[in-house]
């Protein structure tokens, strides 16, 4: 799978610690380094079938249908796109005006992910969202409307503005669009950001834990009663419409990176791209890609099934733990577990999956970080 990261915005959002840049002024260099990066980084998947491509940003709902879909025709010169590969295009709502969502109907897109966050005015000016709240829905009867149904939005919760009843009205308009998958968060803290900053200067109160926690609960049980299977810790569908590219993610799927901030993974390796747009573009147009590379050892890539596998419905698999581990790592797994067993946070299906109960849930993080090999 191809993954392009599209690094523009309209705005920072508060909340966000992705890279970006709110200029567009080397907009048009940078599509070209896009696409030298994907012939000059061809060989790495050995797998040239390509079952997802994702634009993820930024925003790349900012790129015009006919930028979108030269990088897409860049990714089928030199790999095999797959005829039911899922081609996801992150978007904002205030993007998806009539005249983008039909060209983009012309395009290869067949999936969106549109950042819904909040129908709340207030909620969505809080997070310095570009959007309005009247986009927010506009926007997916209008894609909804020329025939994308492959669709899901995201939603935040466990912020200071958020109560319960505001949280449970977002979840029941979202609903009412009748789309097939929808991704959930809580709003994190992260260093260097707006709302960080906000916090430390008693702008706006920190988040509370509980209230996540609460909210947390509310949407599990929200979703899964109007038939949503929850496959994933921030992640619902219907009908078994799990998303191909994410899913790919926590299964330990191969991936090529593409784009300033980009990470790769074949397995045995990781590498992630500069996170500064100039000097991507100064590599890439030189032919000498600016990346960093961590080799796995066999700890960090048992670490990195538990945590991945650990976070969906499908939970870790004891054989493959035996397959590629090894019994002694299967055995230790095993008495590491068992406390978590007792306190009902993690159950064995089947004498061969481990996963998370609804308790577990609340403590993904933490439990796999106990479960972890140490170096």
């Amino acid at each position: 799978m191809i993954y392009f990261h599209i690094p523009f915005c309209k705005q920072a959002c508060h909340y966000c610690d992705f890279h970006f840049s709110t200029s567009l002024k080397y907009k048009e260099e940078l599509l070209q380094a896009l696409q030298k990066e994907v012939a000059l980084r061809s060989h790495y998947l050995a797998d040239k079938t390509i079952q997802s491509i994702y634009f993820g940003g930024g925003t790349p709902s900012l790129l015009t249908a006919e930028e979108i879909q030269r990088l897409i025709d860049r990714v089928a010169a030199h790999f095999e796109i797959a005829n039911d590969a899922e081609i996801t295009l992150e978007a904002n709502p205030d993007d998806l005006d009539k005249a983008k969502v039909q060209a983009l109907r012309h395009t290869y897109i067949n999936r969106f992910s549109i950042g819904i966050q909040s129908f709340y005015e207030e909620d969505l000016r809080w997070m310095n969202r570009a959007h309005n709240a009247s986009e927010a829905e506009s926007s997916i009867k209008r894609v909804q409307d020329v025939g994308f149904e492959n669709i899901t939005a995201d939603l935040i919760y466990g912020y200071p503005l958020l109560t319960n009843a505001k949280w449970r009205s977002n979840m029941e308009k979202l609903l009412a669009f009748d789309i097939p998958h929808i991704s959930s968060y809580a709003m994190t803290v992260e260093q260097k950001t707006a709302l960080s900053h906000f916090i430390r200067s008693g702008k706006t109160p920190p988040m509370q834990e509980p209230q996540s926690a609460e909210q947390m609960n509310m949407l599990i049980e929200t979703l899964t009663q109007n038939g949503f299977a929850h496959y994933e810790i921030s992640n619902f569908a219907k009908n078994g419409q799990y998303a191909k590219h994410n899913t790919a993610y926590w299964q330990g799927k191969h991936y090529l990176g593409i784009g300033p901030s980009a990470h790769s993974f074949d397995g045995k390796s990781r590498s992630w791209n500069v996170a500064n747009n100039a000097h991507y573009i100064e590599g890439i147009t030189t032919e000498k890609p600016a990346y960093e590379t961590e080799n796995l050892s066999r700890e960090d890539q048992f670490n990195e099934y538990v945590m991945t596998s650990l976070r969906t419905m499908w939970g870790i698999d004891l054989e493959k733990i035996m397959l590629v581990f090894g019994a002694d790592t299967k055995q230790h797994l095993l008495s590491n577990i068992q406390p978590f067993i007792a306190q009902q946070k993690i159950e064995l299906v089947d004498e061969r999956y481990l996963t998370l109960t609804m308790k577990g849930k609340l403590l993904a993080d933490y439990i796999a970080s106990e479960l972890f090999l140490i170096h």
